[in-house]
């Protein structure tokens, strides 16, 4: 990987030569020795000097400059992403080295000990993971150059294979330079704020370039892992055991540019996504399928098959007979694909059930005539696809704040003239009955009550739609709560246990075998009562949820809204999966993905089979015997610990955020204001208030913002004054290796203090002329770096993840040249005797390439 990185990094230099105005390539090597040097030799003066550069530096070079760093870092992302594909197809390759690994396959070994073979297998078919992808505003990067950065990755990888010093690795290093000047030319901010639509196609692109062939892979590879020889020639153990949400153009909370409209037009986008992809599946696995009728003869029912497709277009029906005259395997697949494609314009199957039961068809005539290899091959990744996908692609979700729900049914209630926003929010039932007349009712139908506070929240949603459908006939709903402050966590089981007696949620429990999903918002619980409290209340949370449902002979889900950034639930999904309470996990695990988070995981084929094996295999394992009883007793075990550390965690977060003035402070010290202006996302960064109120604001810049003024306070303030509360240190070391929940808490702590930097987090606080909350800030820093580096062991943070570490102390001083430049913007657009923001477009315009940059640098930003 290092030799990826000086290559790539020396290709730049080159570009930057031959293309940059005169000089620039040593100004950012200026930049970038000076940088290097101050984070390697802190007691030097090369900071200082770091900061006069910068500082000296014309807004247009600096602009320049801020260009070439943000570039490196797009080059250094590859080459990581690509080291990961690298390192996992060594690994695939070497027998027996995936059993030391977190599989599905090695997870199902651990719990066939545990429970029994029959029992392991019941739980395998129930085996649920179910990502929903979500357009949150943290990609900050443009299309157009992760398009570009894709064309890289194929030519980096044709420059591995090619023979050292031979002439294909010439021509792909010449190409791979075109690359990079196109990456250099093209402009790193978008010119104007995404449109839901566009947002929606965007998501797209992962499924039509990764995630529609991969998930068959993933589902094929666990089932070689589980049976050997046998995989291939005997009907699969590995269910379809994935689902695929989105938020992407059904989510208006906040949004107003998301309408009932955009949503039927969101599902319209999918299915024709799915069912072009099913269709040239058909038509290549269909071409495969050339078995004389003489060895392999034709069933019955599929002969059947064959007389009622040829009635339904005779013409392409006598094409296909005139090429495959005797192959009625062939000629059956190939008419599908037919049917498939007519199915696009209203013609075709009317149901996903229906193409199931057709290559059910084919699948059983290919194994009552031998042919087992076929049968339990191609067709059988193509109804892997079919259960995962439907008709509809991603099960659309819709969400929608509780309080729009209340002044939209006071309207309603009272008879008067409806409002444009109350026609809206009855408009959105009728787009969700019309998507799952059309697609399906798995197309459509979960709707989620942002800040739910009691069971009338819920019973709202009923009450509404009973109004857009007032002679009945509307869509079948699944409400779900969406629990998010530390109150409502709180309230949260008390409201469920008053919510499943609501006749209209009865009804629908009795026909789903009492299957219920609960939310819980990661992102505005930390905002709320800081990370450390929020941690333990959202593990409270679960445990009484999940006790209730078993009580209540409840099948619950739990929907986790996590992001990418510590300071809203990130990090290694499968260790927090391991650490949840007993019976709240059960086999089933769904989360938001969003922003970087979604290429990041699932915008490599590789990495995608490998996060997926990953992530399922914990949720197959959370649930077993010794899980459950290790992550219960260590909770009673160290429960005293917990309660010291929620309540002096609280009380030091409330010190800082409940003190006058901090709104406006945060806003100065950070570029809260600047990142709203960033054509991010389709959403607004705030529901309309000003930033004198952090009440509204919402999560995600909350923590981004944070995160650019390498503060990173949202993902651990408050620990270090929760430790020292706590005090015995060798008690904690325990409870560290004992107590998974503390275990993950304080590992994500230590990745996000890592990428914090003191020097720079002091420069950005005194922006804000406020010595007293910089104080609170800087010695809570100093007070968590210390306790986390006692309490994990060692003498720096991550020294027990030499990986993690290393690439930590890599990328750090290349993202302090950013922060340098974005420091020197901040500074000229608040200095002002007036203390009004300075309208200058340059510095602007730096900023905002700024925050790319970091973001790429940092990259779980969101």
């Amino acid at each position: 990987m290092r030799a990826d990185v000086r290559m790539l990094g020396s290709l730049l230099g080159q570009v930057l030569r031959e293309c940059g105005s005169l000089g620039l390539y040593e100004d950012v090597e200026r930049l970038r020795i000076a940088t290097i040097q101050a984070y390697s030799d802190p007691e030097s003066d090369a900071f200082e000097r770091a900061v006069a550069i910068a500082d000296g530096f014309s807004v247009e070079r600096a602009d320049e400059v801020a260009r070439a760093f943000t570039c490196y870092f797009h080059l250094v992302n590859l080459a990581e992403e690509h080291q990961r594909v690298r390192v996992l197809r060594e690994r695939a390759g070497q027998p027996g080295r995936e059993a030391t690994y977190d599989t599905v396959a090695n997870a199902f070994d651990k719990l066939r000990e545990e429970v029994g073979e029959d029992e392991a297998y019941r739980r395998l078919q129930s085996l649920r993971f179910h990502p929903v992808f979500t357009a949150h505003p943290t990609e900050a990067r443009r299309r157009a150059v992760s398009t570009s950065i894709r064309r890289l990755a194929g030519l980096l990888a044709e420059h591995d294979v090619a023979t050292p010093g031979g002439s294909e690795q010439h021509r792909a290093e010449r190409r791979m330079l075109e690359e990079i000047d196109t990456l250099w030319r093209t402009a790193p901010l978008r010119a104007e704020k995404p449109t839901p639509t566009d947002e929606v196609r965007t998501v797209m692109a992962v499924f039509d370039e990764t995630l529609f062939t991969t998930i068959p892979h993933v589902y094929r590879r666990i089932d070689d892992n589980l049976r050997g020889h046998q995989s291939g020639l005997t009907e699969p153990v590995v269910p379809a055991f994935m689902r695929i949400g989105s938020w992407v153009g059904g989510d208006r909370d906040g949004n107003p540019f998301v309408t009932a409209d955009l949503t039927r037009e969101a599902a319209e986008i999918a299915s024709d996504h799915v069912l072009r992809g099913l269709e040239n599946a058909l038509a290549r696995i269909g071409r495969t399928l050339t078995l004389d009728a003489e060895d392999t003869p034709a069933s019955l029912d599929l002969d059947a098959l064959w007389l009622r497709l040829r009635d339904t277009d005779h013409e392409a029906a006598a094409e296909i007979a005139k090429r495959s005259p005797n192959e009625p395997h062939r000629r059956v697949m190939l008419m599908m694909s037919r049917q498939v494609a007519a199915t696009r314009s209203g013609a075709g199957y009317t149901s996903a059930e229906e193409l199931l039961t057709d290559l059910y068809t084919v699948q059983n005539s290919l194994l009552a005539a031998g042919s087992r290899r076929h049968a339990y091959g191609g067709v059988q990744h193509l109804i892997w696809q079919v259960q995962t996908y439907g008709f509809h692609l991603t099960e659309l979700e819709v969400r929608q704040h509780s309080e729009v729900h209340a002044r939209a049914l006071a309207e309603l209630d009272a008879g008067d003239q409806l409002s444009k926003q109350t026609e809206e929010v009855l408009d959105v039932f009728r787009a969700v009955a019309d998507i799952q007349r059309r697609f399906g009712r798995r197309a459509a139908g979960r709707y989620v009550v942002s800040f739910t506070r009691s069971a009338e929240d819920l019973a709202n949603v009923h009450r509404l739609a009973h109004y857009a459908f007032p002679n009945g006939n509307g869509p079948v709903l699944d409400v779900v709560p969406l629990f998010e402050t530390f109150a409502d966590l709180q309230a949260a089981p008390g409201i469920l246990a008053e919510t499943v007696q609501h006749p209209e949620v009865a009804a629908r429990l009795k026909e789903t075998g009492n299957r219920l999903e609960v939310m819980l918002g990661y992102s505005d619980s930390s905002k709320d009562v800081g990370p450390v409290a929020a941690t333990l209340a959202l593990y409270d949370a679960q445990a009484a949820l999940g006790a209730w449902a078993k009580e209540s002979g409840i099948e619950l889900t739990l929907f986790h809204g996590r992001g990418g950034a510590l300071g809203r639930g990130g990090g290694p999904a499968n260790s927090a999966i391991l650490a949840q309470p007993p019976y709240s996990v059960d086999g089933r695990f769904k989360l938001t993905e969003q922003g970087e988070v979604i290429f990041a995981r699932y915008g490599e084929p590789v990495i995608a089979m490998r996060h997926i094996d990953q992530v399922a295999a914990a949720t197959l394992l959370a649930s077993s015997p010794s899980v459950e009883e290790r992550t219960s007793a260590a909770a009673a075990r160290f429960a005293d610990i917990a309660a010291t550390m929620d309540a002096a965690s609280r009380e030091r977060f409330f010190s800082l955020v409940h003190a006058e003035g901090f709104a406006p402070w945060f806003a100065t010290v950070t570029p809260l204001e600047e990142i709203g202006m960033l054509a991010l996302g389709s959403r607004p960064a705030r529901r309309g208030l000003s930033v004198e109120s952090l009440e509204d604001l919402r999560a995600i810049p909350w923590v981004f913002a944070w995160t650019q003024s390498r503060i990173n306070l949202a993902g651990w303030f408050g620990l270090g004054t929760a430790l020292a509360a706590v005090g015995d240190e060798k008690l904690l070391q325990q409870a560290y290796r004992e107590w998974p929940l503390l275990h993950t808490m304080i590992d994500n702590v230590a990745m996000s203090l890592a990428k914090t930097d003191a020097r720079l987090a002091r420069q950005y606080l005194e922006l804000g002329d406020r010595p007293d909350l910089s104080q609170i800030v800087l010695d809570e820093l100093e007070l968590t770096r210390d306790w986390v580096v006692r309490v994990t062991g060692g003498n720096e943070l991550l020294e027990s993840k030499p990986i993690l570490q290393r690439a930590v102390k890599l990328r750090s001083p290349y993202v302090d040249a950013l922060s340098l430049l974005q420091l020197r913007a901040l500074q000229g657009l608040r200095n002002s005797a007036t203390e009004q923001p300075v309208d200058d477009p340059e510095l602007q315009r730096l900023l905002l390439l700024s925050v790319s940059g970091v973001a790429a640098g940092l990259q779980n930003t969101g």
